[in-house]
């Protein structure tokens, strides 16, 4: 039950939320009063049940709600939350949802359409462009390239387009047929068949690819004849053709397809990502030569506004594209003036939609979002960042008597951008709604009108509401850790991991000449053997530098592969990469190996689990393996995976869980009624070990399985790495969906930390204190500084000035974001940026170092 508050705390709120009996995930029956009207912030560490109060309860039974008063037809349309585990709530007025989620991806879903920009801008060209004579009127439809009115016929809107080449299906011109020249032949039956069909028709296939005439090579690889042939699988050459002169009946009638038909016709209509993958790399993609990138058609590019087609005015970024409207938005642009008299409807249109647009972008460049362009697609846009514009986009809708429920929103930011952010949600607050933010920032939960405290601990040990009322009050709840940073001025300046003196270099990682987005021509030294934090405002080139370049050009170097950047759903809707120069003249000798620790998802189903990812999982199942009653039955440690058919529920194939359908309501995800949840056949959990069985093993939390599992140091190690970068309370068997991108981040570090430290790696971490609560960063700045004592060069790139103040050098790159950033501000030891003036992290910096 949370502390009661005094009578003189409520008198200015003007309601509450009664929350009554909340038991959603790990909350214990919770009961809690929560002021409407007010900026209400929920703390407590990671895993104590912030979110699923403020998320899983509060925000599932406002929607709730309000679909009941929707059709079922409308209520089909949104993506439903489960129907929350809470005895009652009241007092709870509709609420909108921001939380820390990518874009879709897709890169047709762009900042101007997550905004709603583009449909403003796309009606300005259409009223109010310029259109060279005789041109008939584009309608706003045609501005957009996701639309057959307004996609270039060439590219079908894409800015690109796919063709294959000799060169791209036989990548070796040395082989024969017969030892798979073409490449792009599918790998199987399929390509033995394709081959066979060619000595049907009396092609050489023995004689190397480059020998061939020309229109032999020609016809096999880009003929759009299909003929169909007599087939004899495993004769020779001279057998084949001795059988058709005789007329021998053949094995089958196979039919030919050349090697681009069988690419574009794979491409087109597998279901198989392997399969579109596997065709996409015979595809070569260059710029559109009728739009040049482009993606409109040549009509709607010709209609142009302030002397700059839409395509090149969405290029352009946010801040760009409000000073160049705010002079037709007051009425004062120039060079329009003979234009306006021909056409004064055109000069009213003009001015009435940039007045909007330029009040649109304020909000936006209030937020510190005037570095991104109109196009810029949200695949590529950090979780913040996207929270941000989904924000402003609430801000200037005005409503008013809502519950905003926000979801970290200062993620990602600098500190001088959440000032602004906390400026954003005051204006929120005064017309009139109420703001409920779960929040792990000291400078948001200190502006606080109320905060409700969930702890002690997390996961099991949590769920519990410590304290509910104003900030104040908070510093008298000995069991609350957030008490602790809030109000401990220790805490904040002289915790055990800022007086140290800052190690020295043992190299130094030259870059020089590096091109990327905003930087240009960049020199930049990184030191080696010590902990380097990245700083700068949001959009500073920060991410461009560490998690792009540096990872590209060191990956380069040592033969390492890197993982894309997130990929669109359809691979022909990719942006084509940026473009990347650079290089490293000096320090590659003192590196081995390359650690990139980021937030993407350790897996996308359900089946990818903590325990599968770490490795753990297979140490577990040995150990079941080796039971007397195991060996008894011959059972191996495969029959102990819930993805073997042999050990996996027959009924839900070891998801643990059946989903039945229900047409106007939210699926329901029902656990599955043989197995009981299990994932598991009961003849795989009649094997124990020490009384539990695989099923109950993997329910238990990181810190139970440690005290379980004392005696067997291999699994005992994996455990105690993961319990010291903070997981200790998430379970063994938690699926991989569940997981937050900071959760998922900390378990690849753990995963990198079980590893025998040999030293001389690079580990480049982007924000891994995101989602992090005070105490757990402490943890993690442990963990780090631990891989730095074995040998290794860490590199983060970090906004949290605890980290910042406990690196040993800090590259700050600014001043600004976008086109006034991409330069290196200042570099050098955390005291040496704290005194340099132009740095917009200095004065933050500074004031951390100081309390």
């Amino acid at each position: 039950m949370a502390k009661p508050t005094h009578p003189a705390d409520t008198q200015r709120l003007t309601g509450f939320v009664r929350v009554r009996g909340a038991r959603e995930h790990n909350l214990k029956n919770v009961d809690v009063d929560i002021p409407r009207d007010a900026l209400v912030v929920f703390t407590g560490v990671s895993g104590s049940g912030k979110s699923s109060l403020a998320f899983g309860t509060l925000y599932a039974e406002a929607q709730r709600r309000y679909l009941e008063s929707v059709s079922p037809y409308a209520r089909r349309l949104f993506h439903q939350m489960a129907v929350p585990e809470v005895d009652s709530i009241d007092g709870l007025p509709p609420a909108v949802a921001l939380q820390q989620q990518r874009g879709t991806p897709t890169t047709r879903s762009s900042v101007g359409s997550v905004t709603t920009l583009s449909n403003l801008v796309r009606m300005l060209y259409s009223r109010a462009g310029d259109y060279p004579a005789g041109q008939s009127i584009v309608y706003a439809e045609g501005f957009s390239p996701n639309t057959p009115e307004g996609a270039c016929p060439a590219c079908h809107g894409l800015g690109r387009v796919y063709e294959v080449t000799e060169q791209s299906m036989v990548p070796d011109d040395s082989l024969t047929i017969r030892e798979r020249a073409i490449a792009a032949w599918p790998q199987a039956w399929g390509g033995q068949n394709q081959r066979d069909i060619l000595v049907t028709l009396g092609f050489d296939v023995d004689r190397p690819w480059r020998e061939l005439p020309q229109k032999d090579r020609d016809w096999i690889l880009f003929t759009e004849e299909q003929p169909a042939v007599p087939v004899y699988p495993g004769y020779s050459p001279q057998e084949t053709q001795r059988a058709l002169k005789r007329r021998e009946p053949p094995n089958y009638m196979g039919t030919f397809s050349s090697a681009r038909r069988h690419v574009l016709h794979t491409f087109a209509t597998t279901h198989s990502p392997l399969m579109k993958k596997r065709a996409l790399q015979y595809l070569l993609s260059t710029e559109c030569a009728l739009c040049h990138g482009k993606r409109l058609r040549p009509e709607s590019l010709a209609v142009t506004f302030a002397g700059l087609d839409i395509a090149d005015m969405s290029r352009l970024p946010l801040q760009r594209v409000a000073a160049l409207l705010r002079p037709y938005a007051a009425g004062t642009a120039t060079g329009r003036k003979r234009h306006d008299a021909a056409h004064p409807e055109q000069t009213i249109v003009a001015q009435r939609i940039a007045e909007d647009l330029v009040a649109r972008l304020a909000v936006l460049l209030d937020l510190g979002l005037g570095y991104l362009a109109l196009e810029r697609s949200t695949p590529t846009l950090s979780p913040g960042e996207l929270q941000r514009l989904r924000l402003a986009t609430q801000l200037y809708s005005n409503l008013f008597g809502v519950v905003y429920v926000l979801d970290e929103p200062s993620a990602g930011l600098h500190p001088s951008d959440t000032e602004a952010l906390l400026q954003a949600l005051a204006g929120l607050k005064q017309a009139g709604n109420s703001l409920f933010v779960v929040e792990h920032n000291l400078d948001v939960i200190r502006q606080a009108d109320w905060l409700v405290d969930v702890g002690p601990a997390a996961g099991e040990q949590g769920g519990e509401v410590l304290y509910s009322g104003p900030p104040a009050g908070l510093s008298g709840i000995e069991a609350s850790q957030t008490r602790r940073y809030l109000f401990t001025a220790a805490a904040e300046g002289s915790g055990d991991q800022v007086p140290r003196l800052p190690r020295a270099p043992s190299g130094w990682l030259r870059l020089r000449g590096v091109s990327r987005n905003n930087l240009w021509l960049l020199d930049v030294d990184f030191p080696l053997g010590v902990f380097t934090t990245v700083t700068g405002v949001s959009g500073s080139g920060k991410s461009s530098l560490v998690s792009q370049v540096l990872v590209e050009l060191v990956a380069g170097h040592l033969g390492q592969a890197v993982e894309a950047e997130e990929e669109a759903a359809d691979p022909l809707e990719r942006t084509a990469p940026a473009e990347t120069s650079g290089r490293i003249t000096g320090g590659l000798e003192h590196l081995k190996r390359l650690v990139r620790v980021d937030q993407k998802p350790i897996g996308r189903t359900p089946r990818s689990n903590m325990a599968t990812y770490t490795g753990l999982f297979d140490h577990v199942r040995k150990l079941f393996a080796a039971t007397p009653a195991a060996r008894k039955r011959r059972y191996d440690a495969g029959r102990f995976s819930f993805n073997v058919a042999k050990g996996r529920c027959e009924n839900c194939l070891g998801e643990g869980f059946v989903m039945v359908e229900l047409l106007f309501l939210p699926s329901v995800y029902a656990p599955c009624p043989v197995c009981h949840g299990a994932r598991y056949n009961a003849k795989t959990l009649e094997i124990t070990y020490r009384d539990k069985n695989i099923a109950q093993v993997l329910g238990l939390t990181v810190d139970d399985a440690w005290t379980f599992f004392a005696d067997e140091p291999t699994v005992r190690r994996a455990l105690t790495v993961l319990r010291e970068v903070g997981l200790g309370y998430l379970r063994l068997g938690q699926p991989a969906t569940e997981l937050s991108g900071g959760e998922a981040q900390r378990i690849k570090l753990a995963t990198e930390l079980q590893r025998a430290q040999r030293g001389n790696s690079l580990y480049v971490l982007d924000e891994p204190t995101t989602g992090l609560h005070p105490a757990d960063v402490e943890k993690l700045l442990t963990q780090l500084n631990g891989l730095v004592e074995a040998g290794n060069t860490v590199i983060v790139v970090e906004h949290d000035m605890r980290v910042v103040a406990s690196s040993d050098w800090v590259l700050d790159i600014g001043p600004g974001a976008g086109e006034e950033g991409g330069k290196v501000v200042a570099a050098g030891p955390p005291a040496h940026l704290a005194a340099v003036k132009a740095s917009r992290t200095a004065p933050y910096l500074r004031r951390f170092l100081n309390e």
